[in-house]
């Protein structure tokens, strides 16, 4: 089974789609290994689906990868050890921290992303996976979102998601990104401290080497991304405002 189906190992195919809420705030991805055929919504530039079996192709020129496996025993350890060796982008997996193919990312990844509550994933038409009786169901166990390589860490760190972050092996550049506040606590901070509208152009020039902001290409999007979830106030083109 794919990983938000119920805690079975082993079973029939089923498609469980990652929500865009998870999907959104980790940036843009360059390939999917699992990605589904049809799909809602992208999860990468390139998909590749179990037709494709990227296990058959080299992961050389993937790029940082999206990657939800199946939830299948007998297939997710071979995930799993591929993405170890390509070390660059993100898993959502079950939480399972004692099974065999779980345990090697304590040594190969770079940070933890623990969610809180379970996940309700979504079918190949947009709607919410449900149950046989129609209820909507969930990933059936914890679900943790794996980092491979600091920059991914990075992203996990300030991501913004419900959950807790747990660095494993980080410079101490992204441990201080882990440690410090939110992007929204440090922005309502800087805005409040100039008590009225400020412009975007000076928010990027006064962000532009913050901790949070140094070694990420995006940090204008996600500077936007925070404003737009408030709670500031637009009071202008371009001019914003803690609200």
């Amino acid at each position: 089974m794919s990983l938000g189906s119920r805690q079975r190992a082993v079973g029939k195919s089923q498609v469980h789609l990652t929500p865009r809420w998870i999907l959104d705030p980790l940036g843009q991805f360059d390939t999917d290994p699992c990605a589904s055929e049809p799909r809602p919504w992208p999860t990468a530039r390139r998909h590749i689906t179990a037709r494709e079996n990227s296990l058959a192709m080299p992961w050389d020129d993937f790029g940082r990868i999206w990657l939800n496996p199946p939830f299948d025993t007998r297939i997710v350890g071979e995930f799993i050890r591929r993405m170890i060796a390509h070390d660059h982008g993100t898993a959502l997996v079950h939480a399972r921290t004692e099974t065999l193919w779980f345990q090697p990312m304590f040594d190969a990844a770079a940070a933890l992303f623990f969610i809180r509550g379970r996940v309700g994933f979504h079918k190949p038409d947009g709607s919410r996976c449900t149950t046989a009786k129609g209820v909507p169901s969930d990933s059936g166990a914890p679900v943790v979102l794996i980092a491979f390589g600091p920059s991914d860490a990075d992203i996990l760190a300030t991501c913004g998601l419900p959950g807790k972050f747990v660095p494993l092996a980080l410079p101490r550049s992204v441990l201080a990104l882990a440690v410090s506040g939110t992007w929204r606590d440090e922005l309502m901070a800087w805005m409040r401290a100039r008590r009225g509208p400020v412009r975007l152009a000076d928010l990027y020039e006064a962000f532009r080497d913050h901790p949070k902001a140094r070694g990420r290409k995006h940090y204008r999007e996600k500077l936007r991304q925070v404003l737009q979830r408030g709670p500031f106030e637009r009071t202008a083109s371009g001019e914003w405002r803690a609200a």
